[in-house]
């Protein structure tokens, strides 16, 4: 044990009528929605680089918090990984999620850096053994080292291909000891800034073939979770091949791949792409790529993803009404890609900013499964659509161009504009939320 958490209790759940700020007051785990714990359909991770490796930067300014763990060598790691089981343990999360570079030093060769994720990995299996907390899902940081800066799969050195390679097999491995239920892929540096250096053909054949052999071994090792990628349209590079989920989908299209890989979808993300979440996710659902999600949001003020902590329940509401529409998360869960803000010092903002985005699912969640079980949204647009469903209208989507159009004038059509009742349905939603 270490002393970060001293005094800290395990977070419990005591109703939507406590004060006790060290209690969920709506996250109710064993809660049954849908006929489903609550716990089984959020399915919370914990996002190890943002709580554990987050050191308070922003794009003008360093380090402002200061963790015993950041400066060290494997130690350091296994202080850290001390430290984030205590987090889970205190949250009662049932997972997290983690880069290699969040949980082990880099060394000064490959052959080092993986070692050591090795070594802690190793570590981590034993913590995941006496502890409730299983891995979501791995994936490697081909973002932050200078070797990255123009790309991983689509440099154009293909040396560094070469490295993006290692390192994907390495920590896909690493995955695979840990039993993580999912691979991710984000290219944050797969893209581009100029095209006056860019062959943007080859990058994405590159992207597209190391895709493939990412999802060949992962077959030929037997790892049973879902290959992800995570959309995103620029920052840090200008232009992004995974824009948003349905450029996604176009360039699993085009690799053969929409069957073996979904989306991990960002609310963040889906801001930056000029989307609101719900849109991404039931893009993704209509395509049958729905994974998994990072929770968070951004500030309408700022340009960047400042990945704070969930606190709005009716947007919260609306993604969660689209992924319960859509089946649920499956094998994904709800990541809290969030942090704490660079002037929160102690640890008990870090615990608070998970327990208030929880319970902001949680309340979320009851309110979607609400208004799902009611039927109204549904009954709704099912009458705006009601005309497809007579045999004349089912006819012509079977037919010709020709034959569509020679209805106008065989039955002297004028359709007059019936209203969508937007604020009707808006006003709906607002019962429930």
């Amino acid at each position: 044990m270490t002393d970060f958490f001293k005094g800290i209790p395990q977070i419990k759940y005591e109703g939507p009528d406590s004060t006790n700020e060290f209690a969920f007051r709506h996250y109710n785990p064993d809660e049954i929605v849908l006929g489903k714990r609550m716990e089984d359909h959020l399915r919370f991770a914990v996002a190890y680089w943002h709580s554990l490796a987050y050191e308070g930067h922003d794009p003008f300014g360093g380090r402002t918090l200061n963790r015993p763990w950041f400066d060290g060598g494997m130690e350091a790691a296994k202080m850290k990984a001390d430290v984030a089981f205590e987090l889970f343990d205190i949250l009662q999360a049932p997972f997290y999620c983690f880069h290699d570079a969040d949980v082990r030093p880099e060394g000064a060769t490959f052959a080092e850096s993986k070692r050591n994720l090795d070594e802690i990995v190793d570590y981590l299996a034993q913590k995941q053994a006496t502890h409730k907390t299983q891995l979501l899902w791995g994936t490697a940081n081909m973002f932050s080292n200078r070797r990255w800066m123009a790309g991983a799969a689509t440099n154009p050195d293909p040396d560094v291909y070469a490295y993006a390679a290692a390192s994907v097999k390495a920590n896909l491995d690493a995955t695979h000891k840990l039993n993580g239920a999912n691979y991710v892929l984000w290219g944050g540096r797969e893209g581009y800034e100029t095209l006056l250096n860019t062959d943007m053909k080859a990058e994405r054949a590159h992207a597209g073939r190391f895709l493939q052999q990412v999802v060949e071994y992962k077959h030929k090792i037997g790892f049973k979770g879902q290959i992800l990628i995570e959309p995103k349209p620029q920052e840090p590079s200008k232009h992004q091949y995974d824009y948003d989920v349905a450029t996604v989908y176009g360039f699993l299209k085009d690799f053969g791949l929409e069957g073996e890989v979904k989306c991990n979808i960002e609310t963040g993300h889906a801001f930056l792409a000029g989307h609101s979440f719900e849109h991404e996710l039931a893009t993704a659902a209509a395509l049958g790529i729905l994974g998994s999600i990072d929770m968070n949001r951004n500030d309408l003020q700022s340009g960047w993803d400042t990945d704070q902590f969930p606190n709005n329940v009716p947007e919260t509401a609306v993604a969660y009404y689209e992924i319960l529409k859509a089946g649920g998360l499956g094998a994904g869960g709800t990541n809290f890609d969030s942090k704490i803000r660079r002037q929160s010092l102690d640890a008990e903002d870090l615990v608070l900013g998970h327990v208030g985005g929880m319970d902001t699912c949680a309340k979320a969640l009851k309110a979607a499964a609400a208004l799902l079980e009611s039927g109204e949204l549904e009954a709704a647009r099912e009458a705006r659509y009601a005309g497809w469903k007579s045999e004349k209208a089912q006819a012509m989507l079977k037919g010709s161009l020709e034959e569509a159009a020679a209805r106008v004038t065989a039955e002297g059509l004028e359709p007059q504009p019936k209203s969508g009742r937007q604020e009707r349905l808006e006003n709906l939603w607002n019962r429930y939320v």
